[in-house]
């Protein structure tokens, strides 16, 4: 059997790996992506990943290009304030309540809510009109032989696929940056994270809300109206057995406290979704790059849900990574330009891995002198104007 010859292989169909695929494919690359699991692209499907997934401003440019955004913006719910609330007081009610508001920066919101199996449907749908992209779902990559030319990729089909390019999108344990032989470093938080999505009687207006008291935050992001009632995307993060406690109650007592934990303050609220529960680590790989490999998503970076940094940089590294392409095609993959790329996302996605920490364990505190110093800190970083700017465009990733 002869080998295919391809620009790029990208090993990994999640969000990251098919919107890499459509971005290069758009860029005139030729691109073979593939993923051992079919996506699931209905919520009620078996399988279909409830969490959402929220595009910040710097992504649209990315998607846009792709082709993706046009097909995404009608299911866009617009995320125009980002609200902290701390309710770490002695009764879980909201005692500081502070809006970031992205009017304060710009005319645009911070971003754009979607729902995962929702991404992954417009996704599928657009690699499919792109005549360079073969997407082969039900495979996965077996085995990864690379030269200075070249990568050599053997698919579990038996295919053979020499790539100029390989991109591994393949999760946090992926098994390409285990072969490349590039370590990991990773920080465990004996917390995991209960996804779902909710209707609520008071409307969201827009406004992205964090709720913190202790174990990690709950927080409530805007999805469109549900059957004309307000809805939700929720992530609740709390230590692990208390987790999967709540992710066994009965739906009426899971409700309940749902209520208790979102202090009230969008009425109660009904699930209407599953509930799906991920475990939280932070981790960074000392490289992002090996001999005409590039690692990009989970496989480079991952963090816990806080500030909707996750897929965001995962799409900087895309961006990043295209960028070097179209400037040099002709170098597509080579040392000088994965090099590049390292140098170029590698002490940016530290810093923010190390900063999603440090706002990840101050949101775990349960000891209350240690909540009080938390809101009181709150208190004072919205309170200058400056800071205030500065933090909100430091999230964003603007300069």
């Amino acid at each position: 059997m002869h080998p295919q010859t391809t620009d790029i292989l990208i090993s990994g169909g999640g969000v990251a790996g098919l919107t890499a695929a459509a971005a290069f494919g758009a860029a005139g690359f030729s691109v073979v992506c593939v993923d051992p699991a079919p996506p699931v692209t209905e919520a009620a499907a078996e399988g279909a990943d409830m969490r959402t997934t929220a595009f910040l401003q710097p992504a649209r440019g990315v998607l846009a290009e792709a082709g993706l955004w046009q097909r995404l913006e009608p299911h866009a719910a617009a995320l125009r304030v980002m609200r902290i609330v701390d309710a770490g007081g002695d009764t879980p009610e909201p005692r500081i309540v502070k809006d970031f508001d992205a009017a304060e920066i710009g005319e645009e919101p911070f971003g754009w809510n979607f729902p995962n199996w929702l991404l992954r449907r417009e996704l599928v749908a657009r690699i499919a009109e792109l005549p360079n992209v073969d997407f082969r779902p039900g495979t996965a990559t077996r085995s990864v032989l690379t030269r200075e030319s070249e990568a050599r990729v053997t698919l579990s089909d038996g295919t053979l696929v020499v790539a100029r390019l390989l991109i591994a999108a393949d999760g946090r344990a992926s098994p390409v940056r285990a072969g490349a032989g590039i370590g990991v470093k990773t920080l465990r938080y004996g917390q995991k994270a209960l996804a779902f999505a909710v209707t609520h009687p008071i409307p969201h207006h827009n406004v992205s809300t964090e709720i913190h008291r202790t174990g990690g935050p709950f927080t409530l992001v805007p999805l469109p109206d549900r059957d004309t009632r307000p809805s939700s995307a929720v992530v609740w993060m709390d230590r692990g057995p208390e987790a999967e406690r709540l992710a066994a109650l009965p739906v009426p007592e899971f409700e309940a406290e749902m209520f208790i934990r979102s202090a009230g303050l969008f009425g109660p609220l009904t699930l209407v979704t599953r509930r799906s529960v991920w475990p939280m680590i932070a981790q960074i790989a000392d490289r992002f790059e090996a001999e005409r490999t590039a690692l990009i998503a989970e496989a480079a970076h991952v963090v816990p849900p806080i500030g909707a940094q996750g897929l965001n940089m995962s799409l900087a590294d895309l961006a990043c990574l295209l960028d070097l392409a179209r400037a040099a095609p002709d170098r597509l993959g080579d040392r000088a330009m994965l090099g590049a790329y390292h140098r170029r996302r590698w002490p940016e996605v530290k810093a923010r891995v190390m900063g999603i920490d440090l706002l990840n364990r101050t949101s775990m505190l349960s000891a209350p002198p240690l909540r009080d110093l938390r809101a009181g800190a709150l208190n004072a970083l919205y309170s200058l104007a400056p800071v205030r700017k500065t933090l909100m465009k430091a999230g964003l990733g603007m300069r």
